[in-house]
Order: C-alpha cells, then structure tokens, then sequence
C-alpha cells in the first residue's frame, strides 16, 4: 500500500493493492485511511511518534477527497472533512503524466514536466505522476487506475487548499530508496506558502520535480538525497 505524510485522513475507504509506507506533506485529492509519519524514532507522547503509528493505514487520503486530519511540518492539526471526490470526466482523453485541472502550469511547462517524468522513468525505473489541483476540482479516486499506480509510483499533488502546495504518495520500492525525512524537506522548502504565493504554483511544481528528479539519479546510500536541489 501508499502512504502519506503531512496531511492525512480519511472517510472514503479505498485499497490499493500494491506496497507503501509513507507519504509526505499537506493537503489533497481525498482521503480514506492514510498513513502519517515524521519519525519513525521518536518517543510515545510525541506527535512523530503517534504518526508512526498510524502508517500502517493507506495512501487513500490522496485518492479520496475527506480530509478529517492534518498533520503540518510543525505540528498537529484538524480540518474540516470534506466529501470524497472522483470525478474521472476531470481526467484527459489520452493519457499524460501530468494532469494540471487547476491551470497552473502553461502547455510549455507541462509538455517540459512530462518530458523529465519520461527521462526519470527511462533512468530509474520509478514512475513519477503530477496532479495540480485546488479541492474539490479534482478527478480523486479516478486518477488510481488512470495512472496504474503501484509500489514504483511516486503521486505528487500540488494543492494550495491547506497552505503548503506540496504532497506526496510514495511507493514502497521508492521508500526503500529515498530518505523519508526528503519529502518533508522538499515540501518545507519549495512548497511552503510564502515560497508558493511569491514566486507562484507553476514555479513550487517545477522545483519540485526538478528535486526529486535529482534525487531519484543519486547513488542510493546513507546520504542519498540528503540535499533537496
């Protein structure tokens, strides 16, 4: 299964069939049971520590609208659910990498975006998917067999609704590869509001593709992706 953290939770039930652990950051499509965690050593009383314990849930809340729960880079906090979304009609005819229902990005920016998805997936064997969206405009659970996600899938939904733009569905090959603390690095520093509200969504999008295509070409090791680039 998929997991998220940053933004979790979940009322719409979804289950994936294919094997994750963590996801990382803020807000997204839907939500159904969704796994949180910031660190996998921390304490019992401490907010990392009751996320680790809830990973064990899926990477629905991304996939299903409701979210009931949110976990920030800083702390925990509650937002109001919402409902599920899956509005396959949202998604495009033929099929893309990128799906942008929110008009973030110009065609230029998209076709350039696909473009290094194509390249990370030829050199790395991960499979990277972007969804811009702002909630509830979303294709939500429809997006799961329309992207054929699975354990070498990275879904990254960039949705300002809840404040950091960034969010992240990884995979468990993936996690297997990448630092968890990356993705939390990633969304505090190119998805943050005031990065995003200055220099603009398209600009948090690209940087952050551009990050995790850097990342994904390192030597896997113990300091693989210790940079967010």
């Amino acid at each position: 299964m998929m997991a998220f953290l940053h933004l979790p939770c979940s009322l719409v039930s979804l289950t994936l069939q294919t094997a994750s652990r963590h996801v990382v950051t803020s807000t997204s499509l839907d939500t159904s049971r969704l796994s949180l965690l910031s660190s996998s050593t921390a304490r019992p009383t401490s907010p990392s520590s009751w996320v680790a314990k809830i990973r064990s849930k899926s990477f629905n809340f991304v996939l299903s609208g409701a979210l009931t729960l949110g976990l920030s880079l800083t702390g925990i906090g509650f937002a109001e659910a919402k409902v599920g979304v899956n509005k396959p009609e949202l998604l495009p005819k033929e099929f893309s990498s990128v799906i942008d229902v929110a008009g973030f990005l110009s065609d230029g920016q998209e076709k350039r975006l696909a473009h290094e998805i194509a390249s990370i997936e030829e050199d790395t064997g991960f499979k990277l998917r972007v969804l811009a969206q702002n909630y509830p405009d979303t294709p939500g659970l429809a997006i799961k067999d329309f992207w054929g996600v699975d354990d070498r899938t990275i879904v990254f939904v960039a949705d300002p609704t809840f404040g950091n733009i960034l969010n992240f569905n990884v995979g468990a090959s993936v996690d297997l590869d990448i630092p968890r603390s990356f993705w939390s690095r990633l969304a505090g520093k190119y998805g943050n509001i005031f990065y995003w509200k200055e220099k603009g969504e398209d600009a948090s999008v690209e940087a952050a593709v551009m990050a995790i295509s850097n990342c994904l070409r390192e030597p896997v090791g113990p300091n693989n992706c210790s940079e967010v680039k």
